[in-house]
């Protein structure tokens, strides 16, 4: 099944997306809530995605980001044993409508609340990046896994994505920021986060923010990998659980190191909410 997401999400992104890189109109790109915006291309992507991935497993639920905009309560969805998309139609969306890289399309197969199939599709500049439980990680068909070498806290670079840290949060995780090898700015883009994380761009990525469609598929890629993606206060990611707060490293060393240095200590309302 894997190869066949593969070439849905190559096709969909051939179709609909690519074409309107750098080609939207206006009146193609609106604000569908504060600081948040869609394109036509986002909606004709995931249309498109959820025509294919239903054809392909007809008994399947699906959450794309797009519908769970205009009805929240298709996350319901993500809360039974049955097996679910979730669909990130483009993640990035800010720098796909502003004519820059990286963007990328997200798709994940979940299963009471453990993704088990992984595919994130970056189309400029092609990279395909995908997992299935149990199966390894793979990179443009190449088996990636993550370094295991000890490293120390000043060793340790990665993203700290603060823009959606409450003040309480980001005060604590700045405070802790001077021990790290190095805070790297994020790239607006999960997808391409996440497959930063795999191939040791870098060694970690904190989020406050943990929507399903932005983490489902990478969360699984980081696993199969050889790395750990947790709440902030070390207890497993369930997705649709709609708790906040996510932590990936490349080993369960790493992670313990990073909660220490930029968690710990906070009000237990702030890891566990």
């Amino acid at each position: 099944m894997l190869e066949q997401v593969e070439t849905i999400v190559r096709e969909v992104a051939e179709e609909v997306v690519l074409p309107k890189f750098r080609a939207l109109a206006v009146g193609e790109i609106e604000e569908k809530s504060p600081g948040e915006i869609v394109t036509v291309a986002d909606r004709a992507s995931e249309v498109l995605l959820a025509k294919r991935l239903a054809a392909l497993l007809p008994d399947a639920g699906i959450v794309g980001e797009e519908a769970a905009a205009a009805d929240p309560g298709v996350l319901d969805r993500l809360a039974g044993d049955e097996p679910v998309w979730v669909i990130d139609p483009i993640d990035g969306t800010s720098n796909f409508a502003s004519g820059r890289e990286p963007f990328g399309i997200m798709v994940s197969l979940v299963r009471s609340g453990r993704p088990v199939l992984g595919v994130i599709y970056e189309p400029v500049p092609d990279v395909i990046t995908v997992a299935e439980a149990g199966s390894g990680t793979y990179v443009d068909g190449v088996r990636t896994r993550m370094g295991t070498d000890p490293l120390t806290i000043g060793e340790l670079r990665g993203g700290v994505l603060t823009r959606f840290l409450p003040d309480a949060v980001r005060e604590r995780v700045e405070a802790g920021l001077p021990e790290l090898g190095a805070a790297l700015p994020g790239f607006h883009c999960a997808a391409h986060e996440y497959r930063h994380l795999v191939t040791g761009g870098e060694e970690f990525a904190l989020f406050w923010r943990s929507l399903p469609w932005d983490h489902a598929a990478g969360a699984l890629i980081v696993r199969e990998a050889g790395g750990v993606v947790r709440r902030l206060d070390g207890t497993e990611y369930v997705v649709g659980d709609g708790r906040t707060g996510l932590l990936g490293a490349r080993d369960q060393i790493s992670s313990e190191l990073l909660r220490k240095a930029l968690i710990d200590g906070l009000p237990s309302h702030w890891v566990t909410a």
